[in-house]
């Protein structure tokens, strides 16, 4: 059977969570405002902007999760999770490459973008990303009590479309990591204020 032995996947998926948050924790906290506010180019992100753009996914997908795994009748957990083509296709194009790079650039959605909604970007984005990330890691644990393929998550840009628990758990973990990577990108960048 292809896919993923269920354990195993919760557990990587909660230790790349665990890896944001303490890269954010170290690294992120204490930067001056110049520094936060710092581009690498015309047009693209700081690295407030790229935490509250993820701050703004987690208050989405993280209410979805508690809701649908307190409510859900489907407690028997599954051995294996199989990923629908929806959800595949979800978060792999979220997933980093083999040397951690980001592979296809996306547009984020106009109510997640803070080009285009500067309302929010938080000024506060680096300790509620790491609050996130604690629900997170939370999130994942009651996960563990619950068939991964049966609870169904609505995805953010369609009230149609459903993605099955484990997919959306992948596609938002993949997205955090692969965000949390681009603030790398900017903090190794030759142009980077020191202060």
């Amino acid at each position: 059977m292809k896919g993923f032995n269920t354990e195993e996947l919760i557990t990587h998926l909660e230790k790349i969570t665990d890896d944001n948050k303490q890269f954010v924790k170290k690294k992120c906290i204490h930067l001056g405002e110049e520094q936060l506010n710092w581009r690498p180019k015309v047009g693209s992100w700081n690295i407030l902007e790229v935490l509250s753009h993820l701050n703004a996914y987690s208050i989405y997908y993280h209410e979805h999760f508690r809701e649908k795994i307190s409510k859900t009748k489907f407690k028997s957990v599954k051995e294996h999770f199989v990923s629908s083509p929806l959800g595949k296709s979800a978060w792999k194009s979220m997933k980093l490459g083999r040397a951690n790079n980001i592979k296809r650039k996306f547009k984020a959605p106009k109510s997640y973008n803070p080009s285009h909604d500067d309302t929010i970007v938080n000024q506060n984005a680096a300790n509620l990303f790491i609050e996130n990330q604690q629900q997170l890691k939370e999130i994942l644990e009651s996960a563990k009590h619950v068939n991964l393929k049966k609870v169904k998550i609505p995805i953010s840009i369609s009230k149609i479309a459903r993605l099955r628990l484990g997919d959306a758990l992948m596609f938002i973990t993949y997205h955090n990591e692969r965000h949390v990577q681009q603030i790398k990108n900017i903090m190794t960048h030759s142009n980077f204020p020191k202060k």
